[in-house]
């Protein structure tokens, strides 16, 4: 325990006592205000009254300092021992004041005898009530340190009781927030555990999968099994595919793990919307096309530029529109639109596709994750692409969601603040 406790302990007891001592101060001048009106006594019955007062109340500071000094209050068990301890004490005092004083002015047996009788009912009632609420008292620190043992064994499910509007039940009250946030921690804790797992996983299979055909068709042409030149080509060309794919999901990899590090740098400057998207129509029409698939886009007249990173916006553009395009069928349209809303610029990316599950789509923006329809090694993506695009997009402040046209095919859209 260092220094700077030990002085603050000390302190705080010396606080508690002085609030002590100026309490029993205070109730001593105002009972003998009290005396003195009601009664109007002679300076000698004043005077006695007064010694008898003070020499009780001394009595009182010195039994409480004593006891606070001592440990006596924290050494029982319970609290509530400690309650009744403090009651049994006061009600001791106030038997032994009454007493006393009844003893010195009663002339009548009768009558001391008949105050004692209701000194010692009183006294019963006063205790019995002390228990009752120490004993309530009680049972809510019980409850805390069943809480509190609950969440030491794991059981980060568990919670308080937050009866009442006192101490107890803020205390309860931050118990329970507590919790909800060693819950919420935990959560958060397995989802990045569960994440990492995936992560090694789907990257070496998506690593595997390539190195594996470029190493069988190598050593398919180093060894002269293939010689036929249209087949030579073919081997070729795959082989560069599969090439460009890893260096794809490597770029992927690098860019995750720069916006886990909080380290996207954006180059900011004015941008028209227009240009975005006939970039992004351009670079996938020949796609498109090959896939006999309608790929338009269309910004509406006259928006303001807006203050973005153009060539993350463009990516963000070229994986909504690749993957739009992978998952539409041929006959099929692909169109992409942007409009001024206010301070903000919205874009929308839409297919005639077969649509997103009602499961995946609360997934779709997960990193590597593939949904039976969404996103799948079949159709070409990583599980990394609309990761990607989330977090370009709400680097630049804005906000990205998906949704199934009533029509058929899914609609991505989201919004930037044009400043």
């Amino acid at each position: 325990m260092n220094s700077t406790t030990l002085t603050s302990r000390t302190i705080s007891s010396s606080r508690l006592t002085l609030r002590f001592i100026v309490g029993v101060l205070i109730t001593l001048g105002l009972a003998l205000l009290f005396f003195y009106w009601l009664m109007r006594p002679s300076m000698f019955e004043m005077q006695a009254m007064t010694l008898f007062l003070a020499f009780t109340a001394g009595v009182s500071v010195l039994a409480g300092y004593i006891a606070y000094r001592s440990g006596l209050l924290q050494r029982p068990p319970r609290i509530s021992w400690t309650l009744m301890g403090g009651y049994i004490l006061a009600s001791l005092l106030t038997f032994l004041n009454v007493w006393m004083t009844a003893r010195l002015m009663f002339a009548s047996p009768h009558d001391l005898q008949l105050a004692t009788v209701l000194l010692v009912f009183a006294t019963g009632i006063a205790l019995s009530l002390g228990y009752f609420v120490s004993a309530a008292l009680n049972d809510s620190i019980a409850e805390l340190n069943r809480g509190a043992q609950a969440i030491s064994r794991g059981d980060l499910e568990t919670r308080v009781p937050e009866a009442g509007n006192n101490e107890m039940a803020e205390l309860a009250q931050t118990f329970n927030d507590m919790a909800a946030q060693l819950q919420a921690a935990d959560r958060e804790r397995r989802d990045l555990e569960n994440m990492r797992r995936n992560l090694v996983a789907w990257a070496g299979h998506d690593l595997r999968t390539p190195l594996a055909s470029i190493q069988a068709m190598t050593e398919a042409l180093a060894d002269g099994v293939v010689d036929d030149p249209d087949t030579i080509q073919r081997y070729l060309g795959t082989m560069r595919h599969d090439v460009q794919a890893l260096s794809n999901l490597i770029d992927d990899l690098f860019d995750l793990a720069q916006f886990a590090a909080g380290g996207l740098q954006l180059d900011r400057h004015p941008f028209a919307a227009a240009d975005l998207i006939s970039d992004a129509v351009e670079r996938f029409s020949e796609a498109a096309t090959r896939q006999e698939i309608r790929l338009g886009g269309v910004a509406q007249p006259g928006m303001a530029l807006i203050d973005i990173d153009a060539q993350k916006m463009e990516r963000v553009l070229a994986n909504l529109v690749d993957n739009a395009i992978r998952h539409t069928l041929a006959g099929g349209s692909v169109r992409v639109q942007a409009q001024q809303e206010g301070e903000d610029v919205r874009f929308v990316v839409e297919d005639t596709g077969e649509g997103i599950s009602e499961a995946d789509l609360p997934h779709v923006f997960d990193q590597f994750y593939r949904g039976e329809k969404s996103r799948s090694r079949a159709t070409g993506g990583s599980g990394l692409g609309l990761a990607i695009a989330k977090a370009i997009v709400e680097a630049h402040d804005g906000t990205i969601v998906v949704e199934n046209r009533s029509e058929g095919g899914a609609r991505f859209t989201f919004t930037l603040p044009r400043n």
